[in-house]
């Protein structure tokens, strides 16, 4: 790999003869127009680029609609494409939908300087949050009331899904504009309620079929409610941001927004002109930082709690861990060190979770020849996460949920080297501490104070880990009961 990485300088010096363009990635023979449409699940495609890498191998090439994509699978593959290629690999696919939605504006979905830049900020600014104590107090204090309006269903069945996702919607807002908002508020819910549909419905079969074909599927239904739920986000937004202009304290960054509005004043200031800290920027950053941060981390917390209901055994090993370590005190980060088996717990939940299955999809920055095959410049390149996820060389019950894939024999707490949900290279998630963060201390504090049971006449096999069709894979509908320990 290492060779490779060496050899390859010399290789974009010489010119490509036609023998080696031709020698590009395999794959199945695509059909005129329709492409492999007819042998990719459109609902869960993910699991149908596992089978084809099967029988094509890591590399291979696939054709949605007209649109060829060059697929990475297995753990080795991906990681070499995004940490050694880096910069091959390290461009973001604009597809039609995510066109519509920002035009190349903010972080998740855009390139060039303007991304590099925006990044830069933001994960500087995030990192500032993390290192002081404000965040996590922030969490705990949001701890308190998700255990709170769990605490009001008083043991009977309550659908996990709106608890959490306001509880890690609060994070984001209070990481983003420095306010946390009632879960009772109603503007507040239908903006948590809008942001978890549009994720839903942007990662439907419908709106793939018009990424491949944009001029014949321009009308359906899901484009129209993803540009309207779109339009209303960028209302709301616009909003909040106007409120923290009028009430901006050059001295306190209360939030990023804050922190992004000092920074464009000092540009004003030295006259930059050219500056990337625009309003668009700012409003699509914003968005950005909330959907991904609320979907995911929501998801990935259900998905724990679904778990420990099913495996009730794993759920009260944590639970003595936690009385044995933390008592009847509250939760802290550093507690995790001495939290082994838990810790391992909450890393096999986001393993087996998958949430981002095929990754965001990247595109080739120029041309490359990457494991003996020749990728063009501008080709759509998915990194499929769960094949390393689940990659059998890598994990000893890859298809299982297994918590001792991170522990050594002694019970102490090990690192894996596959273990990427969230990607890696120049398009990593730019919120995964905060990310790991808030699933430590939600987890934690919910397991210490409830126990999580399937509803009465429900076993723990019939628990259903069938995964919600979507751009994220969170699970699909159900009921729990909590029943408080004390």
């Amino acid at each position: 790999m290492e060779k490779d990485k060496k050899d390859r300088t010399g290789e974009e010096e010489v010119r490509l003869d036609s023998k080696e363009k031709r020698n590009e990635p395999p794959g199945p023979r695509p059909l005129p127009l329709l492409g492999n449409l007819l042998q990719i699940d459109l609902k869960r495609p993910h699991k149908t680029l596992c089978e084809l890498s099967k029988k094509y191998g890591s590399v291979f090439t696939l054709y949605f609609g007209i649109n060829k994509v060059v697929v990475l699978a297995g753990y080795e593959t991906v990681r070499e494409a995004l940490v050694n290629y880096a910069e091959e690999f390290g461009e973001r696919n604009i597809s039609p939908i995510l066109n519509d939605i920002n035009q190349g504006h903010g972080i998740l979905f855009a390139n060039g300087e303007s991304w590099k830049e925006l990044r830069y900020f933001a994960l500087t600014t995030l990192k500032d949050f993390e290192f002081g104590k404000r965040l996590s107090h922030k969490i705990l204090a949001e701890c308190s009331y998700l255990i709170q309006a769990i605490e009001e269903h008083k043991g009977e069945p309550f659908d996990t899904a709106l608890p959490i996702n306001y509880a890690t919607a609060n994070i984001i807002f209070s990481v983003v504009y420095g306010c946390r908002f009632d879960y009772n508020d109603p503007i507040f819910t239908k903006m948590v309620k809008r942001a978890t549909h549009a994720t839903c419905v942007t990662g439907s079969a419908s709106v793939q079929l018009y990424n491949m074909f944009p001029r014949l599927f321009r009308w359906i239904k899901n484009r129209q409610v993803v540009l309207k739920y779109v339009e209303t986000t960028i209302r709301d937004a616009k909003y909040l941001i106007t409120y923290l202009k009028e009430t901006l304290d050059p001295d306190t960054c209360q939030g990023f927004v804050d922190c992004f509005l000092i920074w464009k004043q000092k540009e004003e200031e030295f006259g930059i002109d050219d500056s990337h800290y625009s309003e668009e920027n700012l409003i699509f950053t914003v968005i950005d930082l909330f959907v991904a941060g609320t979907d995911t981390t929501a998801a990935t917390l259900r998905w724990g709690l679904l778990l420990m209901a099913k495996y009730p055994h794993v759920q009260e090993q944590v639970h003595e861990e936690l009385r044995h370590v933390v008592g009847s005190r509250q939760v802290s980060v550093d507690d995790r060190k001495n939290l082994p088996y838990t810790d391992a717990v909450i890393h096999e939940i986001q393993r087996l979770a998958n949430i981002l299955p095929a990754c965001l999809p990247h595109q080739t920055s120029r041309d490359v020849t990457f494991q003996g095959y020749f990728i063009k410049k501008g080709t759509v390149v998915f990194p499929l996460l769960t094949s390393v996820l689940y990659d059998e060389s890598e994990w000893e019950s890859p298809h299982t949920f297994n918590p001792s894939h991170f522990l050594d024999k002694e019970g102490k707490f090990v690192k894996r080297d596959a273990f990427m949900p969230f990607s890696a290279g120049h398009r990593v998630c730019l919120g995964e501490g905060l990310a790991k963060m808030e699933l430590f201390l939600f987890f934690t504090s919910l397991i210490q104070r409830f126990c999580f049971t399937p509803p009465l006449g429900i076993t723990e096999d019939e628990l259903d880990l069938t995964p919600a069709v979507g751009f994220t894979t969170p699970p699909s509908s159900h009921m729990l009961c909590a029943v408080s320990r004390h």
